[in-house]
C-alpha cells in the first residue's frame, strides 16, 4: 500500500454498525479476515 492516497485505500464496511472503514497499516497482513472497524465493534458482536 505503499504510496497509495488516502482516497484510494481499501474499504469495506463494519459487521456490526454497518459503517465504512477503510485499510489500515497495523491491519497489512490480515485484512481479510478483519470484520470490525474499532475495538467497541467486535466487543458488541455478541450483543447482536
Amino acid at each position: 500500500m505503499n504510496g497509495v492516497k488516502k482516497q484510494n485505500l481499501p474499504e469495506k464496511l463494519c459487521a456490526t454498525c454497518g459503517k465504512p472503514f477503510t485499510w489500515r497499516k497495523k491491519w497489512e497482513k490480515v485484512w481479510e479476515e478483519v470484520k470490525y472497524c474499532s475495538e467497541r465493534c467486535r466487543r458488541q458482536k455478541a450483543d447482536r
